[in-house]
């Protein structure tokens, strides 16, 4: 890795050019001369090139993919590109706190052998104002830990945590470059790819960092490509196949009581029950189908 930064802030592009500009501009809010920005455009919009190059900012990287990667390929193609010791692959849409690095930094002190770092995360709508969805609410009562607001997790039972209700927000999440590097994202998987990177970190010994202190805005859209996928069913059949198999992979591993939940599903076999109105009017009988048969299987 390089030794002229330690934090790698890749954004993979695509779509809104606006909500781009507003994450970038809140990436340039960072204090200190240790992380670099990273744009990788895997769209076509016209105009993105230029306005980055009018940007001129040393601490900014911008490459157009010659062609669509999609979100995964986008995903590892980012990765490929990090240099530093320490990387985050933020929604380009989402919005850094002027403070964000300031938390991490305090959090890799504390916790020096840390493989991710997951810091305190506001939820926000297309609007950018607060935004409190049933299923962040749940996320926090039933399935974030419970206790010091500051700890390290990691083995089994953070596996098995995460595999009752994923409550992680990924593009928050700081992680170690070498370690995301070696396993990067499943090419077969297009929705749950972050929660598979998670399990196999976790399967290899990694550590995970949580701070409460609020540094981050996740943006939550209708139109997001995990709900569209989600009102045809294309998430769930994508979903119950990792499930079963990370099921089986921890069985083997010597894990059971987390391989039990992953069997098990029920986070997302509840959530598919709480978008079935949803399907009905945007995906019809095919969406409502797959649903039903992904909660009741």
């Amino acid at each position: 890795m390089s030794s002229t930064g330690r934090f790698e802030i890749l954004l993979p592009y695509y779509g809104d050019v606006p909500l781009m500009q507003d994450a970038v501009r809140s990436v340039l809010a960072q204090d200190g001369d240790d992380w670099r920005l990273t744009v990788v455009d895997d769209g076509t919009e016209p105009g993105v090139p230029e306005w980055f190059a009018e940007l001129a900012d040393p601490r900014v990287r911008y490459f157009r993919n010659e062609r669509n990667l999609g979100v995964t390929g986008n995903f590892n193609h980012c990765v490929s590109l990090a240099e530093y010791e320490y990387l985050v692959l933020m929604g380009c849409d989402d919005i850094m706190h002027p403070n964000y690095l300031q938390v991490v930094r305090s959090a890799l002190t504390r916790e020096p052998g840390a493989t991710m770092v997951q810091p305190g995360v506001q939820v926000i709508g297309s609007d950018g104002l607060p935004f409190d969805t049933l299923g962040d609410r749940t996320k926090r009562k039933l399935y974030a830990p419970k206790g010091p607001e500051q700890a390290l997790l990691g083995g089994q039972e953070l596996a098995l945590s995460l595999l009752r209700g994923n409550w992680l927000y990924f593009p928050s999440i700081c992680w170690r470059t070498e370690a995301v590097k070696r396993f990067g994202f499943r090419a077969d998987l297009g929705v749950i790819q972050d929660l598979a990177l998670v399990v196999d970190l976790l399967v290899d010994g990694a550590t995970l960092a949580i701070t409460p202190e609020v540094c981050f805005s996740y943006r939550r859209h209708a139109e997001s490509e995990s709900s569209a996928k989600a009102y045809t069913g294309q998430r769930f059949t994508e979903a119950k196949r990792f499930f079963l198999e990370t099921a089986d992979r921890l069985d083997a591993f010597g894990w059971p009581t987390a391989a039990r939940a992953s069997r098990r599903h029920l986070s997302s076999r509840l959530h598919a029950l709480t978008l079935l109105p949803g399907a009905a009017k945007h995906a019809g009988r095919p969406g409502v189908g797959a649903m039903l048969r992904h909660s009741l299987r």
